[in-house]
Parts: C-alpha cells; sequence; structure tokens
C-alpha cells in the first residue's frame, strides 16, 4: 500500500505566484523534487508512493500530481543537470500530471468536512495525509466533488 503526500512550496519569504507556478512547473517537467535535509518525511517517502502537489500561500491550491519513482536520493549527475534548484537531492517523479484547472485548497477542505488536522498553510514540505485526503483532491479536480 503506497503513502500518500503532499509536495509543497515552502518559502520564507514572499514570492510571486508567476514565478512560484513557473517554478513548480519546470520541476514536474524535469520529473524531480528537492528534499531538503532537514525535511522531517525526509526518510518516509518511498517509490510508488503517490504525492499532489501543492502550491502555498497566497494561491493556496494543488496543481498536480505524480507517482514518486524513487526514494530522497542524492541526485546522479544526469538529474543534476536538468534539476532547475539548488537542492543537492530529492526525489525523482513517474506519471506526473500538471492540471490545467488547479483544485483550491477551500473547495478541498469544504469536501472534507470538520478535521482538527486539515489546513491551508504547512510549515513543510512534505505533508503526510490519507488516501481519503488524496481522492478527495482528486475528486475536486475530476469535478465530482460540490
Amino acid at each position: 500500500m503506497p503513502g500518500y503526500w503532499i509536495l509543497s512550496t515552502v518559502t520564507e519569504e514572499p514570492v510571486p505566484q508567476t514565478a512560484l507556478r513557473d517554478g513548480v512547473a519546470a520541476l514536474l517537467r524535469v520529473g524531480l523534487w528537492g528534499i531538503d535535509a532537514d525535511e522531517r518525511h525526509r526518510d518516509a517517502l518511498a517509490a510508488g508512493d503517490l504525492v499532489l502537489v501543492y502550491l502555498g500561500a497566497p494561491a493556496r491550491e494543488f496543481v498536480g500530481r505524480a507517482e514518486l519513482a524513487s526514494a530522497v536520493h542524492p541526485w546522479t549527475s544526469s538529474e543534476a543537470s536538468v534539476y532547475p534548484g539548488d537542492a543537492p537531492s530529492g526525489v525523482s517523479l513517474a506519471q506526473v500530471e500538471q492540471w490545467d484547472r488547479p483544485a483550491s485548497m477551500s473547495v478541498v477542505l469544504s469536501n472534507l468536512g470538520p478535521s482538527p488536522d486539515a489546513k491551508a498553510d504547512f510549515d513543510a514540505g512534505v505533508v503526510e495525509i490519507s488516501a481519503h485526503e488524496y481522492e478527495t483532491v482528486i475528486a475536486v479536480t475530476a469535478g465530482r466533488a460540490a
């Protein structure tokens, strides 16, 4: 059974939405996502896990999904040559989907119902979620949710 995760953009300084979107799009195009050395769930990520890609504030929307093709590892020389960031390690992505219609976190939260754990802003780049939460985001993007 795969794990379910959110790969979230976390910035300490405000970044224009267009720059954030463009940066995430570049990561998805090359199928690589950098994972910081101090990331709490770094060692839990495994090939076959399913991930949602999330733009944090101010956008607060899911923009895609993928399957992890690897656990966290130092970039190979070929990965490092195409990775558009400065992280020295991360995960490889497979079956990457970048959505034309993002899923707003406010719509996702309203479909999840009351939950003490559900929130729109994260202080970590990798957030563990349940299969139900994952499927709710997928339903929202497919227009199957209210």
